[in-house]
């Protein structure tokens, strides 16, 4: 699919974000932030000095440029998703073992077998930093099996062995999530100044966290003209369905909220926020309610989320990286009597099929819990089949599939809400674990997120 993200420039970001409002403060169109960029992928060809097969009179640098047309092709089908550099043809141990060393800020390696006879140039590589990626033909060779051993020994690496390329297109955004993961910058805002599983996904992925505090958001808010947020408030009020329970004054303030936290993020060069709003609320640390923020941040492939949840940010930047489609954080309601699954929030995107597509149907409501403030019911897209994944720790993400069957319109649950049909909702429910949130995205990415976790160093397990 087409990289939706790296596509924007600021100006183009904040049209799509605001319908103009920003327009005038941003000029010109700009580089991309470094998380938006391509990834950088260095390719390296392996053959035995004296290749007996696929056959003994083989032509190598004829080999090799006929692969490398394969490659050329494949970065055009993905440009703006990766770029590729390098074109070393390694034939001995030694020349593996200089290789390994040139290896510096390179997202992953993409290695690729020629001939066999490579074993010995593969085992200097067991040492490369960075997630590689084996590519062979049928009748080229058997790095296959030393790359399997890597993979089942718990380096991040994984295999495609096809006569199909295209075999390889998927593989290409997940070396963007890669690099997307390296690069995002997530503010963590709660009464903490330091969190152990943010730590621990930035030793893993190398995301940068921050922790700018409550007052930061404040700052931030009181510096943002009521007046634009006024005119931005309008906009937004024109496009729902309906207003329920809020007032005008308490959506300009909502509107007003995320243009500060606009600002805040791009004043620390950040592209994710996650809040204790639920506590904010209650010690009154929070200017106005950050649920349209996060709705109109999602939207745009940035990202915002509920109760300073880091697993479930995690998995956002994750999912919404490598599909280019905004998730939806949920709380599940079980209902077993009819094996579904109910996914609630008072959060939800809108372009639920994709960055900069269509706009779902939305309702305009207050926050469920306290019926204050502002969040939406959206009317998400039916008979569809969506993810659900988060992840349980660092180190493994838990995952499933549903059919969504319906809206639902209730008053009981938070605003947003819609039924899933699974496989087992029983066996589900009394699996659950790691906390109740769950992060919903539209598509089967199960096989996906499998082939990420190989790659990235995490173990996918099926819920339900």
């Amino acid at each position: 699919m087409p990289d939706l993200l790296s596509s924007f420039t600021r100006r183009e970001f904040s049209l799509s974000l605001t319908g103009g409002i920003l327009a005038s403060r941003l000029s010109g169109a700009e580089p991309p932030a470094a998380w938006n960029e391509p990834a950088v992928v260095r390719k390296v060809f392996l053959a035995a000095p004296v290749p007996t097969w696929p056959k003994p009179d083989i032509d190598i640098p004829k080999e090799k440029a006929g692969m490398e047309s394969i490659l050329d092709d494949l970065e055009r089908r993905n440009r703006g998703t990766v770029t590729f550099t390098g074109s070393e043809l390694v034939r001995t141990p030694e020349q593996a073992a200089a290789f390994v060393k040139s290896l510096a800020a390179e997202d992953a390696v993409l290695i690729v077998d020629l001939t066999s006879g490579t074993s010995p140039m593969l085992r200097p590589m067991r040492d490369i930093p960075m997630p590689a990626l084996l590519y062979a033909r049928p009748y080229s060779g058997w790095s296959y099996v030393d790359v399997a051993g890597w993979v089942q020994n718990g380096k991040k690496a994984d295999l495609v062995v096809t006569s199909e390329p295209g075999d390889l297109d998927p593989y290409m955004r997940i070396f963007r999530t890669i690099h997307h993961l390296r690069t995002s910058k997530v503010l963590i805002v709660s009464q903490a100044s330091r969190n152990q599983e943010a730590e621990a996904f930035s030793s893993r992925f190398g995301t940068t966290f921050l922790f700018p505090g409550y007052q930061a958001i404040k700052q931030a808010y009181e510096a943002t003209d009521p007046k634009t947020a006024l005119r931005a408030a309008q906009e937004f009020s024109r496009a729902a369905l309906r207003v329920v329970e809020p007032e005008p004054q308490e959506i300009a303030d909502s509107l007003r909220m995320y243009l500060g936290i606009l600002k805040l993020l791009e004043q620390e060069k950040a592209n994710a926020i996650t809040v204790d709003c639920l506590g904010g609320f209650r010690r009154g640390d929070l200017p106005a309610y950050p649920c349209v923020a996060w709705t109109k941040l999602n939207d745009a492939g940035m990202y915002g989320v509920c109760e300073a949840d880091v697993l479930s940010t995690m998995t956002q930047l994750l999912l919404t990286s490598f599909t280019g489609k905004p998730g939806f954080v949920s709380d599940p309601v079980f209902d077993t009597s009819r094996n579904e699954v109910i996914h609630a929030h008072c959060v939800s995107a809108t372009k639920l099929h994709g960055i900069g597509g269509v706009t779902s149907p939305y309702t305009i409501r207050s926050h469920m819990e306290d019926n204050k403030g502002v969040s939406l019911q959206v009317m998400v897209p039916t008979q569809e089949t969506v993810t659900v994944a988060k992840f349980l720790r660092p180190d493994m993400i838990g995952a499933s599939t549903g059919e969504v069957i319906g809206n639902v319109d209730d008053a009981r649950g938070c605003r947003t809400k819609f039924r899933t049909r699974v496989k087992d909702a029983r066996k589900m429910l009394e699996g659950f674990t790691g906390g109740l949130h769950r992060v919903v995205v539209y598509g089967d990415y199960l096989r996906p997120l499998e082939q990420m976790g190989r790659l990235m160093g995490f173990k996918v397990t099926r819920e339900g």
